[in-house]
């Protein structure tokens, strides 16, 4: 991870190269992160790939509740030769859930992104294949977000039943 310093510069490197992006950095726990603007999010990455951390190792939704924005996207990426990782985070509100796809420049991120979608509802545009990856498609709510009701549907075992048979036996 860089420390503090390099976070610094790498994030000076990336608002000369990308303007209004940098919202701000984070270094805690080791963790080197860069707050950027959501809107800009191609741009930031594919800076920070030019910069040499040419991998992108994930792409993970969080729920802030209650903070606003309250959503979330955090791109971990890693500069193999020099054995850095830098996170990328990108901040949405439940009313706006949306920043662009990055799967044409990272065609990983495509699996990632879908679940993040899911999972959190955030929607990535111009993603090549927006549709539930986890979850039925007529599926309603996004189970990982904080105000998601605890508790479910059951879960029916047909090896405790007979065939066909999905009554609850007490």
């Amino acid at each position: 991870m860089p420390d503090q310093t390099g976070l610094e510069l790498l994030a000076q490197q990336v608002g000369d190269a990308v303007p209004d992006s940098v919202l701000g950095t984070l270094h805690f726990r080791g963790q080197a992160t860069i707050l950027a603007a959501g809107g800009q999010i191609r741009e930031v990455l594919q800076t920070l790939k030019d910069a040499g951390f040419a991998h992108l190792m994930s792409v993970h939704g969080v729920d802030y509740y209650p903070e606003e924005p309250r959503l979330g996207v955090i791109y971990e990426l890693l500069d193999r030769s020099a054995l850095d990782r830098v996170r990328v985070k990108v901040r949405v509100t439940v009313d706006a859930p949306q920043v662009p796809s990055v799967t044409p420049d990272w065609p990983t991120a495509e699996f990632q992104e879908r679940e993040v979608l899911d999972m959190f509802g955030v929607q990535f545009a111009g993603h090549p294949d927006p549709r539930r990856i986890l979850m039925p498609e007529d599926y309603q709510g996004f189970p990982q977000r904080r105000d998601f009701p605890i508790g479910g549907e059951p879960v029916l075992f047909t090896k405790d039943h007979g065939a066909g048979d999905y009554t609850e036996q007490r």
